[in-house]
């Protein structure tokens, strides 16, 4: 595969070529072995591509797993505790997760456990590749790579998304990057507060 296309935000992409160079290279040298034509494996049964073999993403998805783990690229997951009261959750956020149940369970409130987990981080850098549905990369963008930089786990996050040259040729409902970047301009320079990379990908 290669890089069609990416978009900077918030320096996200320069930040990585000055401090992070061999990132930004594990990160090409991975997209570039991944065998594209290999990954068309899915026999469609849409009524538009109905009997049509397109990729399957989630051949494309373990293909790039198998790049990124490769290089020592690992899934890396936070835990906290939620609750119903803003004003609680404002005070317990920066909290360590064991300090966020006591003081909720302390204020007679149900904590409730959960957790935010990325695909690959390496040296404060993280990675999403998307090939899913249109409405995750949202949350990849103002949730995942939000929570892990406030968190002060990465520096920059970074998105990967399919051209729609090769989303065309995919499930219907699979985000792109065309449009993926519409959204992100269209919130304003500096939303999210998060530096990013975002990668469009082509055969």
């Amino acid at each position: 595969m290669r890089i069609a296309a990416q978009y900077s935000h918030l320096n996200g992409w320069e930040y990585l070529k000055v401090h992070k160079a061999a990132l930004w290279s594990e990160i090409e040298t991975v997209i570039a072995e991944v065998d594209a034509e290999a990954c068309r494996t899915k026999v469609s049964r849409e009524i538009r591509t109905q009997g049509k073999v397109l990729y399957s993403p989630i051949a494309l998805n373990e293909a790039m797993k198998a790049g990124f783990r490769a290089h020592d690229w690992n899934e890396r997951r936070t835990g906290y505790w939620v609750t119903s009261d803003a004003r609680l959750i404002r005070k317990t956020m920066h909290m360590p997760a064991a300090a966020q149940k006591t003081e909720i369970e302390a204020a007679g409130l149900a904590p409730i456990q959960s957790h935010n987990q990325t695909d690959f981080v390496k040296e404060r850098a993280a990675v999403e590749v998307q090939f899913g549905k249109y409405a995750f990369v949202a949350y990849d963008l103002f949730v995942k790579h939000m929570a892990f930089y406030v968190g002060d786990v990465i520096d920059v996050g970074i998105e990967i998304l399919p051209m729609k040259e090769l989303q065309a040729q995919m499930s219907s409902g699979v985000a792109y990057y065309e449009a993926e970047l519409y959204n992100l301009i269209r919130e304003g320079r500096g939303v999210p507060a998060v530096p990013l990379v975002l990668i469009g990908l082509a055969p």
